[in-house]
């Protein structure tokens, strides 16, 4: 993999159960260029413990856990790490699990059997601002999103255009900051849109907003 020699290594944080697993990814963390270990616990609440600590760039958060489970888990962790990237390791395909997580914040969605080197280019992708998912789960992704659009919804009408933009943006894994340079806007006038959406679909979070304008079919 052809990395620039001046690049700050990624922090990766790991959370997950299997000490087996856990140790296997922390010696290739750690052993690959480029990369270095920031956090490797086996719980949703020992990580929360750690939260004073370095932030990790991208956690690689295990799904079926003892105490709070990862697809719940990524609100509360990215609630302490505002700017970490959440990825989903797990051997597990459920569709339930899969749209919990992805609402909840996850970045991406990789199963366990991913070989390492793909491991690694996805960690990168992530942190790069992608989304990275192993090509079975993207299957499942497409087909959830297909049944959610297929059930029109008239509370999206009132959007301004600059809003649907926007919504399109957020839905695309775009930070409030990137869509505020894509739309050549600053970010308090993307809060400001925000806001005014939340208002006009009566929600209360990001995920609520794109799953109605993903049943409208508007992105």
């Amino acid at each position: 993999m052809k990395e620039a020699s001046n690049e700050s290594p990624i922090r990766v944080g790991i959370v997950e159960d299997d000490r087996l697993l856990r140790e296997s990814l922390k010696t290739l963390i750690d052993g690959s260029p480029g990369y270095r270990l920031a956090l490797a616990t086996g719980s949703v609440e020992e990580a929360l413990r750690r939260r004073g600590e370095t932030a990790p760039d991208v956690l690689l958060l295990d799904i079926h856990l003892p105490g709070i489970p990862g697809s719940e888990g990524v609100r509360a962790l990215q609630a302490s790490w505002p700017r970490t990237v959440v990825l989903m390791y797990t051997v597990y395909e459920e569709d339930e699990h899969i749209f919990e997580s992805l609402c909840n914040g996850a970045r991406g969605y990789l199963l366990k059997r991913t070989p390492p080197a793909r491991l690694l280019e996805a960690i990168r992708e992530a942190h790069e601002g992608g989304s990275p998912m192993s090509p079975s789960i993207a299957r499942k992704v497409v087909a959830l999103f297909r049944r959610t659009t297929a059930r029109p919804d008239p509370g999206i009408a009132g959007l301004s255009p600059q809003e649907t933009k926007l919504l399109a943006l957020l839905a695309n894994g775009q930070s409030y900051g990137e869509a505020a340079a894509a739309l050549d806007v600053t970010i308090n006038t993307v809060r400001s849109h925000i806001r005014s959406i939340y208002d006009k679909l009566n929600v209360h979070t990001q995920a609520e907003a794109v799953a109605k304008a993903m049943r409208s079919g508007l992105i």
